[in-house]
C-alpha cells in the first residue's frame, strides 16, 4: 500500500485555510492539528471501514475552565474491581453494547456540552447503576469528545460511538479524570432534503445540498457526532474526511470495516442533492471547509 505524504492541517478561525497558520483570536475554539495517514478505500465508496485504524491524527483543544465539585446528594458509583475492569469493553467506532441504554431523545438537540475523559473511564447504565463499557482517552488516534445529553448530580449522561447507533452511558465526573468544554456549532442534515445546515453560536453560516445515503443503504436517523478528524489519500474524498459516531443501518460490515458513516467531499459535482452515497454524507467544498472548524464532539442532528 503505498503511503501518501503526510499533511500538517490546522483547522481554526472564522475562514478556515488548510495550512500552518492560525489567528490568535481563534483560540477560544477548538483546533484540529491533523497529521494522518489514510488508505484509500479502493473504488469511491462513501462507508468508511477499518482502514481508519491506520490512520493517526491528533487534536488539540483550550484547556477548559475547573470542574466544580459534585454536591453532596450526587449519588456514588460502585466500585469496579480490576478483574471485572477488564472485562468491560471499550467504546469504539468497532464494539458493539447490547447493554448500553438507548438515547432518551434522539431528534431532540443538546446544549453543546462535550467531554473528553483525561483516563479511561467507566460508562454505566444510570447513576450508581451497573457498569457496561469503559470510554477511553482516544478514538481512532483522535482525542475522545463525546456530547453530553444529560446531566444529573455528579453524573454526565454522553453519546457512544459503539453499535446499536444512538447508543448511551453515564459518566461520573465526580472522581475527576475528564475535561469539559463547549462547542458553539450545531449541525443539522435532512436527508428527505439532502440538506447539511450549519450554526455557530445561533448564527446561520451556511446551507448546502448534499448527497446522503440510496434508498437500499440510507443515512441513518437521529442525533449522532464528529468523532474523529482524518485526512485521505484518494483524491475524491475531498480534504478531510470527518468519521461519525453512527453506523451504517444495512451494511454491517464494509471492507473489512465496521461500516462507520462519515461526511467528506466528493469530485463529481453533480450527485449533490440525490441519495447515492452507502450512507456517508458527501460534501462540496464550501461545505467542507465550514466543517473543518467543527471541534469534535460536536453533535450532528440527521432527520
Amino acid at each position: 500500500m503505498r503511503a501518501a505524504p503526510t499533511p500538517d492541517v490546522i483547522f481554526t478561525g472564522p475562514r478556515p485555510k488548510l495550512g500552518l497558520r492560525s489567528r490568535p483570536e481563534c483560540q477560544r475554539e477548538f483546533s484540529l492539528h491533523d497529521r494522518t495517514r489514510f488508505s484509500p478505500l479502493g473504488n469511491a465508496i462513501t462507508v468508511l471501514a477499518v482502514t481508519l485504524a491506520v490512520g493517526a491524527c491528533g487534536t488539540t483543544v483550550p484547556t477548559p475552565p475547573a470542574v466544580a465539585p459534585p454536591p453532596p446528594s450526587a449519588v456514588l458509583p460502585e466500585p469496579v474491581p480490576s478483574d471485572r475492569m477488564a472485562e468491560l469493553p471499550l467504546t469504539t467506532t468497532y464494539t458493539t453494547l447490547p447493554a448500553a441504554p438507548r438515547d432518551p431523545a434522539p431528534t431532540d438537540p443538546t446544549s453543546g456540552l462535550v467531554l473528553h475523559p483525561t483516563t479511561t473511564q467507566v460508562v454505566y447504565a444510570h447513576p450508581g447503576g451497573p457498569p457496561v463499557a469503559r470510554l477511553p482517552v482516544t478514538q481512532l488516534k483522535s482525542p475522545t469528545w463525546v456530547p453530553v445529553i444529560a446531566t444529573r448530580p455528579g453524573w454526565e449522561q454522553v453519546l457512544l460511538p459503539s453499535r446499536p447507533n444512538g447508543s448511551a452511558g453515564w459518566i461520573y465526573v465526580g472522581g475527576g479524570g475528564v475535561q469539559k468544554a463547549r462547542s458553539p456549532y450545531r449541525v443539522e442534515v435532512e436527508t428527505a432534503t439532502r440538506t447539511l445546515t450549519v450554526h455557530h453560536s445561533g448564527r446561520k453560516l451556511g446551507s448546502w445540498k448534499v448527497a446522503v445515503g440510496a434508498p437500499e443503504t440510507p443515512t441513518p436517523i437521529g442525533r449522532t457526532f464528529v468523532l474523529a478528524a482524518v485526512s485521505p489519500t484518494y483524491p475524491g474524498y475531498g480534504s478531510l474526511v470527518l468519521p461519525l459516531g453512527t453506523h451504517s443501518t444495512t451494511l454491517h460490515t464494509f471492507d473489512d470495516g465496521p461500516a462507520t458513516v462519515a461526511m467528506h467531499g466528493w469530485q463529481d459535482q453533480e450527485i449533490f442533492g440525490q441519495p447515492v452515497s452507502h450512507g456517508c454524507i458527501r460534501l462540496p467544498d464550501a461545505a467542507l471547509r465550514v466543517m473543518s472548524r467543527v471541534p469534535l464532539g460536536t453533535p450532528v442532528l440527521i432527520s
